[in-house]
């Protein structure tokens, strides 16, 4: 070293530093513990600089030869921040550390370069000097995620750094000063924030045991469903604004404030770490570093820190696993309505039997549609998630096309909509919610370049709705392909969508609607857009219709191309009910929405596995030994009624799809039933004798409907040609006429061609009876 050097080294002393000299492999040449509290003398240091030998003894100490001289620090409050760039592999990666980590200095500390002396060392690190009046000592600050080395430490009591002539900013070592508490905690808290170590979150367990939540683990806490579904910045987005978008945090500034900023949000964990204590969220330093996630921030915002009481309200809104509480106790009358109907409701669990019939009774549902939708519902959970193997090469999944049948104002819609409203509550929150996202993603795009740079970056969102009455092709499609398990169709009236039914024909929508029922995948193509493709198509489809529209469906083309076979109906004697004063309980209807959200909430979270092609690798099930020889007896029932010469040949063409039917019942009936009756449902538990019996009764259930729908069909068809060709034939004669050749018409059917009541036919029966 030059005499210069030893005169920079003097001056120093001057400024009260206490400076040792180093030897080989950056260890002091001499004993140094004195000089963390007692500076050499220049005339001491100068003897010890100036060494030039091997190892010596001097005064009972080893001596080596200067290579170097230190800074101790921890004397006279004296601390160096080190950050070890070498420990980063490239140097781009290393300047844009550096870069991020001491923008983050200067975006929270203000007039930082005034206040501390920054150099940089030999190995392209950095030194960070400052005095405290409460020195730390040697710690390590972060270690990134893949390294054994720390990036940054700090070298305060029992510690040295060595002296290098290049300093960052303007300041040199005699400009170092002492900074206040809160600076130096600053410092500290945002290299910390380098560290790998996942970062705290405040509300990691509830504060109580009784919150009102369920304590399965399989379950989803209020407070986790909240941060899935909502971000920081969509709770405190009001209160501040984005003033720096860097590569890992924006930083942000409450609005009004004077400060530079206020606080930071961490995009990766989405976290805030608030800085400014003018408002209602806590400061890191009151916290111990720990972050606030968007439930925190709600928390604080919304219930002044009460985390019961944010976790109250935020399952009262729907967030979180609802509870597991027991089936109200519901008091069925022993002898129901006699048009309850004959939809087999003892398919499903007994708590929901209960229900089905309490709203029955109650509130005049159809228990036949209600069962119906029911069935629809189920399936529409499910989706792709799960299928049965029939038997080598014979898949199944739980597609199904359900009709309701019944007059206008019978009650079709009713019905089906107090099994289905938890669905569609859950529907309606995912399409506000795209809609939501869709202004904040329209805002974001008009921004400016410039703009786009302080502001939170928005992505397009994705449309998950999953139940639509919209049902062109390309729609469903396009939905289809960002809500994977399912896509449901609902509608008030089919009518439409029957007569949609183009002819069969390549490109047409009858073929896409056919190949959907089969699980088939479909790729539509269109001059003025865009092909699509699903790879797994699942849509169950439920509407109503009136009979004598679904009459005029009864074609031989739909007949022929199996579109009709393949809908399930659904045509109880139903009958207007006079006004009913008995009340529903609300327990009974929150206790009925808890179950089929949590139903819902469970498949989406725990049984949609998705491969390395994003697809639905679904659950696959197979039937018990038992189940399988009942499979085989019903198979066998059905082949023979395929077989015979007694069977009417409209009903021979619907059997087929009843094979493929029966498993799929079996299957939906088998998994809502693990789940209401065992909570947890076990993708490989084999699907049950049970579940095969009650899936027979159900297909019986809708072959029966098939033909007494068919039945009327048939009959709407001949009287509707006796009446074209008599109708110059007063009523009275037509209606007698009828009942001689046929003496079990539908009354309704004559009534409505004749435009008359159903009672004048009686009475005209009557007279010749």
């Amino acid at each position: 070293m030059s005499k210069f050097e030893l005169t920079k080294c003097f001056r120093l002393i001057d400024d009260g530093f206490s400076l040792i000299t180093v030897g080989e492999n950056k260890k002091p040449n001499f004993s140094w513990k004195r000089s963390q509290t007692i500076p050499m003398s220049k005339n001491d240091f100068e003897k010890q600089y100036y060494y030039d030998g091997g190892i010596i003894k001097k005064d009972g100490e080893e001596m080596q030869k200067t290579h170097n001289v230190g800074i101790v620090t921890g004397y006279n409050g004296l601390v160096a921040i080190d950050i070890d760039l070498k420990v980063l592999k490239s140097a781009k990666e290393q300047l844009d550390f550096w870069n991020e980590y001491i923008q983050f200095l200067e975006d929270n500390i203000l007039d930082f370069h005034e206040k501390v002396v920054i150099v940089k060392t030999q190995s392209n690190g950095y030194h960070i000097l400052f005095k405290t009046s409460n020195p730390c000592g040697n710690e390590k600050l972060a270690k990134l995620e893949g390294h054994k080395e720390a990036i940054i430490e700090t070298r305060g009591i029992g510690g040295y750094v060595f002296i290098y002539e290049r300093f960052y900013n303007s300041k040199k070592y005699s400009d170092i000063d002492v900074i206040d508490e809160d600076d130096f905690n600053i410092i500290m808290q945002c290299s910390k924030y380098y560290n790998y170590n996942e970062p705290e979150v405040i509300e990691d367990r509830p504060k109580k045991k009784n919150t009102g939540y369920v304590s399965n683990p399989d379950d989803i806490s209020p407070w986790n469903d909240f941060n899935s579904k909502n971000s920081v910045l969509d709770v405190i987005g009001s209160d501040f604004t984005i003033v720096s978008n860097l590569s890992k945090k924006y930083v942000i500034k409450r609005h009004g404030a004077s400060s530079a900023h206020s606080g930071y949000v961490y995009k990766d964990k989405d976290l805030l770490s608030m800085y400014s204590t003018g408002t209602e969220y806590p400061t890191v330093y009151e916290n111990g570093g720990k972050g606030m996630s968007a439930f925190t921030c709600y928390m604080y915002k919304y219930h002044h820190g009460d985390f019961d009481s944010a976790v109250k309200k935020a399952y009262e809104d729907g967030y979180g696993t609802r509870r597991k509480a027991p089936a109200p106790i519901i008091e069925v009358e022993n002898i129901v309505k006699e048009d309850v109907g004959a939809f087999p409701i003892d398919i499903f669990p007994k708590s929901i039997q209960n229900y089905i019939l309490e709203c029955n009774n109650t509130l005049d549902s159809v228990v036949d549609y209600m069962g119906c939708s029911m069935v629809w519902l189920i399936s529409t959970i499910i989706g792709n998630s799960f299928d049965v193997k029939v038997k080598n090469g014979w898949k199944e999944k739980s597609i199904v096309w359900i009709s309701v049948v019944g007059e206008a104002g019978i009650g079709k819609t009713p019905s089906i909509d107090i099994v289905i409203r938890p669905l569609q509550k859950i529907n309606s929150k995912l399409i506000k919610k795209y809609i939501k996202d869709c202004l904040k993603y329209e805002e974001f795009n008009a921004l400016t370049k410039e703009e786009k740079k302080s502001a939170e970056e928005i992505k397009k969102p994705i449309k998950t709705q999953f139940i639509v009455n919209d049902i062109t092709t390309e729609s469903l499609i396009d939905l289809h392909q960002e809500s994977a398990n399912s896509i449901a169709v609902f509608k008030d009236e089919l009518a439409g969508w029957f007569k949609d039914m183009n002819k069969y024909k390549e490109g047409s929508d009858l073929e896409f609607w056919l190949s959907t029922w089969s699980n088939k995948t479909v790729n539509v193509n269109r001059v003025t857009r865009a092909g699509s493709f699903v790879h797994s198509p699942f849509i169950p489809v439920l509407g109503g219709i009136q009979p004598n529209i679904l009459n005029n469906m009864y074609t031989e083309e739909k007949k022929d191309n199996g579109f009709i076979d393949r809908m399930l109906l659904s045509f109880p004697d139903a009958k207007v009910e006079s006004f009913n004063d008995k009340e529903i309980s609300y327990e009974i209807l929150e206790w009925y929405n808890d179950i089929i959200i949590n139903f819902f909430n469970y498949i989406k979270n725990h049984h949609i596995i998705m491969n390395d092609e994003e697809e639905i690798h679904p659950n696959t099930l197979t039937f018990s030994d038992e189940a399988k020889n009942e499979w085989k007896r019903i198979f066998n029932k059905i082949s023979d009624k395929q077989n015979s010469d007694f069977e009417n040949e409209y009903m021979k063409s619907m059997y087929p799809k009843q094979k493929s039917y029966i498993p799929r019942f079996a299957l939906l009936i088998h998994l809502f039933d693990s789940y209401v009756n065992n909570y947890k449902i076990d993708p490989f538990k084999d699907i049950s004798k049970d579940s095969m019996l009650k899936a027979e009764k159900l297909s019986d259930y809708f072959v029966s409907m098939a033909k007494k729908v068919k039945g009327d069909s048939l009959e709407g068809f001949s009287i509707k040609e006796y009446l074209k060709t008599n109708k110059l034939k007063p009523n009275k004669e037509k209606v007698q006429e009828i009942f001689k050749a046929m003496p079990n018409f539908n009354r309704k059917t004559v009534a409505v061609e004749l435009n008359i009541s159903t009672r004048s036919i009686t009475n005209y029966i009557n007279e010749i009876k």
